[in-house]
């Protein structure tokens, strides 16, 4: 490319950085690497992140254009954070960098290129129930309703895990689902369909960012083209959680430039169970002939002695990058606890008082959490939490904006944006009285996906529907019309605001899309006067509570311009980063979650709690040398969640009102512990 590098940080636009004086040796060497791809194994707690960013200063220090830089992660929030450090160190270099995840950076292709594969570019975004009411429309219509058939939310993951895996639909059943292997050809069916349904309604699932993504460069190389030359250097972080797919989308948009850099660790892979592919990590300097693997071991997190338990805990796995994390800090006197206990109640008995007592030490609740493998784990913590008035939240849950009055919402703004999207119509109209699932789908053979063509909403009103519903009818055509026809109507390029991207630069033109002046946070409101909320008085008992969430996202849609790039984002937002986009962490409250959701967090104080065999590994993990060494990773990954001090506990007996009180033997992960490195406590009671 011509472009010189040099080792000395000066910058085109303010003083220079001591690149050397901020980053360790180790941190150092994979920021200023040049000349192949590389692999970044970071540990826990060794500053990944914080290797990243200066490596994109860095590369912008050396007179690398922003728009050529493409950083790909797992979440917006994670991009948001790295690239408000890289303007922090770099402030008048950094605007202009793509920054987001896959599924945005996707998106963004898509919106400009969709056309080329059969598309158009205001296809609108399925969340996992739009997806699943697509499903069982085609299950319907296929005629597959027999009461065995899978459900659509039991087929919307066997189709994920298919595109995901790159496996087929039946080695996708062998794996997985082998109970359905009998149904393997209507299974096909159905999948089938509903990518023509799709398809034919312009809607795409989140699945579809990706493979529609890689279906656009395999079949227009001149794409492909445009951005490899665009984007000169590729950083993905977490890499041992990306897909084949994602995978293969990097490397083919570093290919030309060969500037590719992946950051992660092996030791944290713990994703397998929605696609995740830890060969990725595994096998990239394969992969990559002239890979260049750096290991960042120091960890500034824990204490010398969380990080011995750590150490050992992984050890036993044989497919890894041999590692030993280093600490910074010093050394304590108190060692990881091991607190066997009598019974499960025992068990929520003792942390629940370990907890008061840490508190009234001085500890903030929010710096103590209670870490286990699955979400039952933590009944009797619960309660016995609840009983000593003790605050705590959990991270599970039904997904704010996956809650049903949100989704409504959602479903007049999606279908006003594009008629064409069936499931959408339906979900609205449904809401209104006497017209169900059948009359739904009537209305919408009968003229309303016409409409989506004519835009004529005559059409609409003189629809036959039942008797009851006639008057909340006209209101809801109405209100289409006016959500629609706002006056004033601009014209909004193809790159106008995106909010699924930090930075972004133009890419391929696109024609521009006529849009209503209507802000999104202004059309909520017209649906909540026009309509929504009477049915809400009608539909939940909880309806002052269901009120102020739709006022809460009345408030967070006034950040967007116009409502398509509201509702993806509404979309491509899950989980906790969705709820931290409307809140902020509730103080004052222990933490209670799962290890996989508990990845990428600290605390000062960690329970891991129920580690007993069967439990946690899982008893199915046996089967497979691949499961048992990824459970092991979950509990590592546990164990180093912890700051300061590290609690493993676990019931001898477990209490059960209708098999019995069980016996049940400590996790074999204890068992690869030196004893030396625990202190082990004997809890009475």
């Amino acid at each position: 490319m011509g472009r010189v590098y040099t080792l000395d940080g000066a910058t085109p636009s303010g003083p220079a950085i001591d690149f050397a004086s901020e980053l360790n040796e180790q941190q150092l060497a994979a920021a200023t690497h040049l000349g192949s791809p590389s692999l970044i194994i970071a540990g826990a707690g060794s500053g990944k992140t914080r290797t990243l960013t200066y490596r994109v200063a860095w590369l912008l220090s050396q007179g690398v254009p922003p728009s050529a830089i493409l950083l790909l992660t797992f979440t917006n929030k994670a991009a948001r954070e790295m690239l408000d450090r890289v303007a922090n160190l770099m402030p008048q270099a950094s605007a202009g960098i793509w920054g987001g995840t896959f599924h945005s950076i996707g998106n963004r292709i898509l919106r400009a290129n969709a056309h080329l594969i059969g598309y158009q570019r205001g296809f609108t975004i399925m969340d996992s129930e739009d997806a699943e009411d697509l499903i069982h429309a085609v299950v319907q219509n296929e005629g597959f309703t027999d009461k065995k058939f899978p459900k659509p939310a039991v087929l919307s993951d066997i189709f994920g895990l298919s595109v995901n895996t790159g496996k087929s639909i039946y080695d996708t059943l062998a794996g997985k689902y082998p109970y359905f292997i009998y149904l393997t050809e209507e299974i096909e069916r159905v999948h089938v369909a509903y990518e023509h349904r799709k398809r034919e309604g312009n809607v795409m699932d989140f699945d579809d960012l990706l493979t529609k993504t890689l279906q656009l460069f395999h079949e227009h190389p001149d794409v492909l083209a445009h951005y490899q030359q665009r984007f000169e250097h590729v950083l993905v972080d977490e890499y041992q959680d990306t897909t084949r797919i994602q995978a293969e989308l990097a490397a083919m948009l570093a290919a030309r430039s060969g500037n590719l850099t992946v950051v992660g660790d092996d030791a944290q892979s713990i994703y397998s169970w929605r696609g995740a592919h830890f060969a990725n990590i595994l096998d990239f300097p394969k992969r990559h002939p002239d890979a260049k693997v750096f290991k960042i071991e120091t960890n500034y997190r824990s204490v010398p002695q969380v990080l011995d338990v750590a150490n050992a805990a992984i050890q036993a796995n044989e497919r890894q990058f041999a590692k030993t994390l280093q600490p910074v800090r010093p050394q304590q006197e108190q060692k990881p606890i091991l607190a066997p206990v009598s019974t499960n109640n025992a068990q929520a008995s003792f942390v629940a008082q370990r907890i008061q007592e840490l508190i009234a030490s001085g500890i903030a609740p929010e710096e103590i959490a209670v870490l286990y493998r699955a979400h039952f784990h933590s009944m009797e913590v619960q309660l016995e939490l609840t009983r000593r008035a003790i605050p705590f939240t959990i991270t599970s849950g039904l997904r704010f904006f996956e809650q049903a009055h949100i989704k409504d919402v959602a479903a007049f703004l999606k279908f006003a944006v594009n008629p064409r999207d069936e499931i959408a119509f339906k979900r609205a109209v449904r809401l209104l009285p006497a017209i169900g699932e059948k009359s739904a789908d009537q209305m919408w053979r009968n003229g309303a996906g016409a409409f989506a063509e004519e835009r004529n909403f005559a059409a609409l009103h003189a629809l036959k529907v039942p008797a009851k519903a006639q008057k909340p009818w006209k209101q809801f055509v109405h209100t289409i019309e006016e959500l629609m026809t706002a006056p004033a109507a601009r014209e909004i390029s193809s790159d106008s605001s995106d909010s699924t991207l930090i930075n972004s630069n133009p890419t391929i033109p696109t024609p521009p899309r006529a849009a209503g002046a209507i802000a999104p946070s202004q059309m909520i409101s017209i649906v909540m006067e026009a309509l929504y909320e009477e049915i809400m008085q009608q539909k939940f008992s909880n309806y002052e509570a269901r009120k102020e969430d739709i006022a809460t996202l009345a408030g967070y849609a006034r950040q967007f311009e116009n409502c398509e790039d509201f509702l993806t984002q509404l979309s491509l937002l899950v989980g906790i980063e969705a709820q931290e986009a409307l809140t902020q962490n509730r103080a004052d409250q222990v933490t209670l979650s799962t290890i996989h959701q508990a990845k990428g967090l600290e605390w000062k104080v960690v329970f891991l709690i129920y580690l007993n065999d069967g439990l946690f590994p899982h008893a199915r993990s046996s089967e497979a040398p691949e499961t048992l060494e990824e459970e092991r990773r979950l509990f590592y990954v546990g164990i180093t969640r912890g700051k300061d001090e590290l609690y493993l506990t676990f019931p001898l007996l477990r209490l059960n009102t209708q098999t019995g009180d069980s016996y049940q033997p400590p996790s074999r992960f204890l068992s690869e512990i030196p004893p030396a490195l625990l202190d082990t406590w004997k809890i009475s009671g």
